[in-house]
């Protein structure tokens, strides 16, 4: 018998808003001199689609313009609708990984009602639990997503996960506490190799490169041996996809009619491409 052909997927991620004004200080938990005093360094948001000739996921769903205006983030567009642009619209997702519940992540869970939601455990009783009485833990997380999946329980489309899952072959999704109890990655096998969709298990990739994580976490330890899961994982450090870098939609080719979209599953660009793609120019 001839050898089984293992799937590989497209990963495409796209750029739907950022938090401009920010100093690089706030993005790292520890400053040794690394930054020059003073400056800035943006945030941007991300959702991500998987998807091959027979399936399709949707990792994180983003968040909505009030929440944006309320916490003085800058949408671009709503990643929702924004869908379209790679010829996909919210009633054909049936299912949505959720990396963990603040509200960047799982803004929009509204948006597909009859979707699978992929969640650890941990993270549901962290967000529902007694965590959520003290304010500056219950910040980053709104009451409406929480209700969204505490529904999706009821109704018997959320699926917890209580460490490592097979979601489909070449997709699986594992536990990297430390941002938040219950914070997940994803591993997509693709044309390139494995690529991890990292979410805010590291925020930028210098926050992996130099061990020195976001500052919003819930337990340090956890979060600095989560880089060495990631990395074990990946096949590369641009197998290596943070959640939050502005540099991931200049580092890889950008989709033909879709500019705010990337392919992940594609070789990451060099030299005069990256300068070609964040212009627009690459396709």
């Amino acid at each position: 018998m001839g050898e089984v052909t293992q799937p590989t997927y497209e990963v495409l991620a796209l750029r739907f808003g950022t938090h401009a004004d920010r100093p690089a200080r706030d993005n790292f938990l520890t400053d040794e001199g690394q930054f020059t005093p003073g400056s800035d360094m943006p945030m941007d948001f991300y959702l991500w689609v998987i998807r091959n000739d027979r399936h399709l996921l949707l990792v994180d769903t983003g968040f909505p313009e009030e929440m944006a205006l309320r916490r003085g983030r800058t949408l671009f567009r709503c990643p929702v609708e924004a869908l379209a642009d790679i010829g996909v619209t919210a009633d054909e997702v049936s299912d949505v990984v959720i990396t963990h519940m603040h509200y960047d992540h799982a803004g929009n869970l509204n948006r597909f009602p009859a979707a699978r939601i992929h969640l650890q455990e941990e993270e549901l009783r962290f967000c529902a639990g007694p965590a959520m009485r003290h304010h500056i833990v219950r910040k980053p997380f709104e009451l409406t997503n929480v209700q969204t999946a505490v529904q999706g329980l009821f109704e018997q489309r959320l699926v917890l996960y209580r460490g490592e899952a097979e979601i489909l072959p070449g997709v699986t999704v594992h536990p990297v506490p430390g941002h938040t109890p219950g914070t997940q990655v994803v591993r997509v096998r693709t044309a390139r190799g494995w690529v991890v969709l990292a979410s805010d298990a590291t925020h930028l990739w210098a926050n992996i490169r130099l061990r020195s994580p976001f500052p919003i976490l819930d337990q340090l330890t956890p979060m600095m041996e989560g880089y060495d899961t990631i990395e074990a994982l990946a096949d590369g450090d641009d197998h290596i996809i943070p959640g939050h870098d502005p540099q991931v939609a200049q580092r890889f080719p950008r989709v033909k009619g879709a500019p705010d979209w990337v392919r992940l599953h594609e070789p990451a660009l060099g030299g005069k491409a990256v300068a070609a793609a964040a212009s627009g120019v690459v396709r």
